[in-house]
């Protein structure tokens, strides 16, 4: 049996579309057979769990109980990738409360593989984020990611800037998640379902739809895109068993 892996995306800053991020990673690991699930941290209504029901809990991470809901199964249940969608703000209390449970030091010891998704803002705020939350990544796996899904700009005023602190970082990876038409972004956000679901036409019980085929064939190719910035960090690596990936929309 694979080891359990854990995989935390957040950021400290909101609007920087972490969600976003959470929603192509659990279409990713579907698409590769990969048995997945997934805690949205945006208690009491999470945005995580109204395009992922069926595998997703909300869960309020600040209180021991629902740590205890995420962390003393992590060997007790199937799914061997847990996906945590942390609420904006609260990643860098995420990762000491991780700390202060053992967590990081289990991972460390290879008890579990451990990797998080650092969302980065255009600000030098997402700078300072990236400085903070590195005293947490020994012996976890570090991304870096940049978000275009907003149009948004990543230091452009000054990349010798971020250089210096990217470069600070040890073995930290840059991901790029591209640009997705606006309107078909829209029209996902309307379907509440999955973007796999969504250019396989199918309505939130797995019913036919009637979506758009030209925005359809947007998010294929965005999601096309986004999963061959997986494929080039590896992702699958984190669990033992890595089927052959499916292409977005391929039954």
């Amino acid at each position: 049996m694979a080891k359990p892996a854990v995989i935390v995306v957040g950021a400290d800053k909101g609007g920087v579309g972490k969600t976003t991020v959470s929603r192509t990673v659990l279409d990713y690991f579907s698409a590769n057979n990969v048995p997945t699930r997934a805690f949205d941290t945006e208690a009491p209504r999470g945005t995580l769990k109204r395009f992922h029901s069926d595998i997703t809990e909300i869960v309020d991470m600040t209180t021991t109980a629902d740590q205890m809901r995420i962390f003393d199964t992590l060997n007790s249940v199937s799914p061997s990738v847990t996906v945590i969608d942390v609420r904006a703000g609260l990643l860098s209390r995420a990762l000491a409360d991780l700390r202060d449970i053992g967590f990081l030091d289990a991972a460390k010891s290879g008890q579990i593989t451990f990797a998080v998704f650092h969302i980065l803002g255009p600000s030098i705020a997402s700078l300072d984020e990236i400085a903070e939350t590195a005293g947490f990544m020994d012996g976890a796996k570090y991304f870096l990611v940049k978000n275009f899904i907003n149009n948004t700009s990543f230091f452009e005023w000054d990349q010798a800037t971020y250089n210096s602190y990217f470069h600070k970082i040890k073995g930290a990876t840059e991901i790029t998640i591209p640009k997705l038409n606006e309107m078909a972004y829209e029209q996902v956000e309307v379907s509440s379902v999955p973007f796999l679901k969504f250019v396989a036409n199918k309505g939130p019980h797995d019913e036919t739809a009637n979506y758009s085929f030209v925005l359809r064939g947007y998010v294929r190719h965005w999601l096309a895109n986004v999963w061959s910035e997986f494929d080039r960090i590896k992702l699958t690596d984190i669990v033992h068993d890595k089927p052959g990936a499916r292409s977005p929309g391929e039954k």
